[in-house]
């Protein structure tokens, strides 16, 4: 299949709505493949599509690989439907953002509802991890980086420490 490049931040497509996936096709199920062999080469825990340049509503996530077996979850057209009043705060790193690290805080828990490569929908609660690589591959979607999750001077300073 081939591992894709990773753009890096700030290239335009990671600041735009991604749209829709109307069919899921052999296109989709390519771009699904390149992309979980892309997170894996890259040792990450999900990406998105617009990182590797599709505008889609389209991401992959593996929170347990490197710890154990495998357990892909390719995501399209993801959306949250309910987060919990609860809040945790993680250091998030961002495949597009490399050496960069923010102090992320999001909703402790999330349901999400998907349709994954073969066409069911599907829904989950997450918590812990699970729920932050969700939120932040989401985001992803909307145009939003970590960047745009702290305060004024963090992100002054995270950008100071990734241009240098």
């Amino acid at each position: 299949m081939g591992v894709l490049s990773i753009l890096s931040w700030p290239h335009p497509v990671l600041t735009h709505v991604c749209d829709r996936v109307r069919e899921i096709d052999d296109g989709v199920r390519h771009l699904a493949g390149q992309m979980l062999e892309t997170l894996y080469a890259a040792e990450g825990r999900g990406l998105a599509a617009p990182q590797v340049g599709r505008a889609l509503r389209m991401f992959v996530m593996d929170t347990t690989w490197k710890e154990r077996a495998p357990e892909p979850v390719v995501c399209i057209n993801p959306e949250i439907t309910w987060t919990s009043p609860e809040l945790a705060c993680a250091d998030e790193g961002c495949l597009s953002l490399p050496g960069i690290v923010a102090r992320v805080e999001r909703p402790a828990q999330v349901h999400m509802r998907w349709t994954g490569i073969d066409g069911a929908e599907r829904e989950a609660d997450l918590g812990g991890i699970e729920a932050i690589c969700a939120q932040h591959e989401l985001d992803h979607l909307d145009g939003i980086v970590t960047l745009d999750r702290v305060d004024r001077d963090t992100r002054r300073a995270l950008i100071e420490a990734y241009r240098s």
